[in-house]
């Protein structure tokens, strides 16, 4: 694929707007059923705002968003701490993808601040790369691999072949061997998921690649950009539409009685939604320790990762390397996964699967209910991926209603596997 560019948007800075004050943020009470609505759309993340968005743009209908935190954005939600600080409340949140039809799109609301993203794990005392690159190699054992061959020849030396590959623990021996599964992956998805590796879906150490090269980018997606102003001023943007009313700190149980609405766009947790009927899809959490510090910089690098079981957080992730922010201070975050709190990961084991597919069963025999996002499709996406999926949905509504086509036979959607 092409190198994705930045298209500017020529949009004014964003400054003066807050997170639960700008034009498209009810003020009124719960609105009456004169008000009339063509979507309800449960969730202001990435998911709800873009399809709210699309949705009044192009078809000109009414949406009402609801969410019950006091704030839209969902975890890509940022904020000035009392330091002045710009940080990711709910962790570091890093932009990336390969596609310039998401970039263009979101290009209507922000501006961008180009940033590759660094990440370092402490290991034996020293802060190495990962993903695990040459340098890395060469750090830890004091080698000097001057090629790509020579770090290829050196971890395939060090890899032990797994027949079958079916857990997170294959896949990272079969790459790199025993060691450096130990000293890298391990521990880190020990307190990750509160699971062994060999526990674990194959996918979740699959996403972390082993590089010969001396690449320390964590990612190597085409487009590695940040929202200039931050990730609520773009959804601020997304929502201000005249068509687009939002209700925050609203559970919609509490109101979806109460509001005329034609179609109900669900991007919450689908077991939920389906009171539990047949269990609880487990997550994992996370919580996290904001920290402002009287001074310029705390690490070099944006985030490094704890592997070591007896160090009780994953990793400290310090905002000012993703934001560019120049400031006399700087706020770090110490994030330590959980089994209680917020749904942030769905946990990837062929049980919790199966128990999914009875909860889609469900809903696809619901003719006014679309089920979307990570929470509503119980399914780990990047932020670029929910974009595409939200963006994906409308195209097919658009199509339908350019047709003439019932919009509420978008539930067919997500049986597809939009």
């Amino acid at each position: 694929m092409g190198n994705v560019t930045m298209r500017g948007n020529g949009h004014d800075s964003l400054s003066g707007l807050s997170p639960t004050h700008f034009p498209g943020v009810l003020k009124e009470p719960v609105p009456v059923r004169s008000r009339g609505f063509d979507y309800l759309v449960v969730g202001a993340g990435f998911a709800g705002s873009v399809l709210a968005e699309r949705l009044a743009s192009g078809l000109n209908k009414r949406v009402l968003v609801v969410d019950r935190r006091p704030h839209i954005g969902g975890n890509a939600y940022d904020y000035h701490d009392d330091a002045g600080v710009l940080i990711h409340r709910y962790g570091p949140h890093i932009f990336h993808t390969n596609s310039q039809r998401i970039v263009d799109y979101l290009s209507r609301f922000t501006e961008w601040r180009p940033y590759e993203h660094r990440v370092l794990a402490e290991v034996d005392g020293q802060q190495l790369p990962i993903p695990i690159n040459r340098t890395t190699l060469n750090k830890l054992y004091a080698l000097d691999l001057a090629s790509e061959a020579d770090a290829e020849a050196f971890l395939a030396s060090r890899a032990e072949p797994v027949e079958h590959i079916r857990t997170s623990e294959d896949v990272v021996i079969n790459q790199i061997g025993s060691e450096l599964y130990q000293k890298f992956f391990r521990g880190y998805t020990r307190k990750q998921w509160g699971l062994d590796p060999s526990q674990l879906d194959k996918m979740v150490t699959s996403r972390v690649p082993t590089r010969t090269n001396t690449d320390d980018r964590y990612f190597t997606d085409t487009f590695q950009q940040m929202p200039k102003h931050g990730y609520t001023r773009m959804f601020e943007r997304m929502l201000a539409h005249p068509n687009i009313k939002v209700m925050l700190n609203t559970d919609y149980r509490e109101i979806r009685n109460e509001v005329d609405y034609d179609h109900l766009v669900y991007c919450g947790p689908i077991d939920e939604f389906f009171d539990y009927r047949f269990g609880k899809l487990p997550y994992r959490s996370l919580q996290f320790k904001h920290v402002s510090l009287d001074q310029e910089h705390f690490q070099s690098v944006a985030v490094v990762n704890y592997p070591d079981e007896s160090v009780p957080y994953t990793r400290i992730s310090e905002y000012k390397h993703m934001t560019g922010q120049v400031h006399p201070k700087t706020s770090i975050t110490y994030e330590y996964p959980s089994d209680q709190g917020d749904p942030y990961y769905p946990v990837p084991r062929p049980e919790n699967a199966e128990l999914y597919k009875r909860y889609q069963q469900l809903a696809d025999s619901l003719e006014d209910v679309t089920f979307l996002g990570r929470l509503g499709t119980y399914k780990y996406y990047n932020m670029d991926q929910v974009v595409g999926q939200a963006l994906a949905l409308y195209k097919r509504i658009e199509e339908r209603a350019r047709a003439g086509t019932d919009e509420a036979s978008s539930r067919s959607l997500v049986k597809q596997g939009i």
